[in-house]
């Protein structure tokens, strides 16, 4: 089982007690489930990626999995008579086994993998089908917007004018191109930017913290770990227009190499 980016500091601020109940909105590998449940937690697990659950849900014991969004996680919630909770947990990043196994070009490093970057099979368009579908300007904006690549306005360009854009390496050629040279950065950026319009993210990650809070008890608590500025900026406005508190001002950040993107705040009802 993948451990979680500051799985160990989540749990910590989730404040999990015996019996009471938790929701893990982005289940993933299982990680942050089962810590909860070892320390006595009852917990309700969502995964919008039907696979995820199929790979990992007859491992663990003592947990109710549902395939869902959590953008719906108050109705999902109210469907199993599971609230009010005491706590639940975001994770806004992609689990190592969506990376390394689901075969849908997440990862620039994959270059033969197609650009499907679906989080759920049941979305039937895929950033293949994203890229041909948008307009020159459109695709600009996704960039931009999505992304804040400097270089959004060329890159779009390059990708509009190939004829061929089916595989990771055909995006990858593209960016090489409207830069004049590699960068891996670049490359996570737009790949990220893509992911993020195909699944509409921003939007489902305000409908769950909305959802989240509304069947929260009073002094539960919502942890959030992010991987990219604009989530974070998601979740900073969302708890200043509902007049919520953090636990602590300043969010936990990862300290490793590959987890220096990861924040971690925790929301107080």
């Amino acid at each position: 089982m993948h451990t979680p980016v500051l799985l160990q500091q989540a749990i910590e601020n989730l404040n999990v007690r015996l019996g009471s109940l938790y929701i893990d909105a982005t289940f993933g590998e299982g990680g942050y489930s089962s810590e909860i449940l070892k320390k006595g937690g009852r917990v309700l697990a969502i995964d919008w990626d039907i696979d995820q659950l199929k790979n990992y849900g007859l491992r663990i014991t003592d947990l109710k999995l549902i395939q869902g969004n959590f953008s719906e996680i108050e109705k999902i919630a109210k469907e199993n008579d599971f609230f009010p909770i005491d706590g639940v947990v975001f994770d806004l990043g992609l689990s190592m086994k969506q990376i390394e196994e689901s075969g849908r070009g997440f990862s620039y490093n994959r270059p033969d993998e197609p650009l499907d970057m679906r989080l759920s099979l049941d979305n039937k368009l895929t950033a293949k089908d994203l890229i041909k579908e948008l307009s020159e300007e459109e695709l600009y904006e996704v960039f931009a917007k999505n992304s804040e690549e400097i270089k959004s306005k060329e890159i779009a360009y390059e990708v509009k004018k190939r004829k061929k854009m089916e595989t990771v390496s055909d995006l990858i050629y593209v960016i090489d191109k409207a830069l004049g040279f590699k960068s891996n950065q670049t490359y996570a950026r737009i790949f990220q930017a893509l992911r993020i319009e195909l699944n509409d993210e921003f939007e489902n990650l305000k409908k769950g913290l909305k959802g989240a809070v509304d069947i929260l008890k009073k002094d539960g608590r919502v942890v959030v770990v992010s991987f990219h500025s604009l989530e974070d900026r998601i979740v900073k406005n969302f708890v200043k227009e509902k007049k919520l508190k953090f636990l602590f001002k300043k969010p936990i950040r990862g300290f490793r190499s590959f987890e220096r993107s990861a924040k971690l705040r925790t929301i107080i009802k």
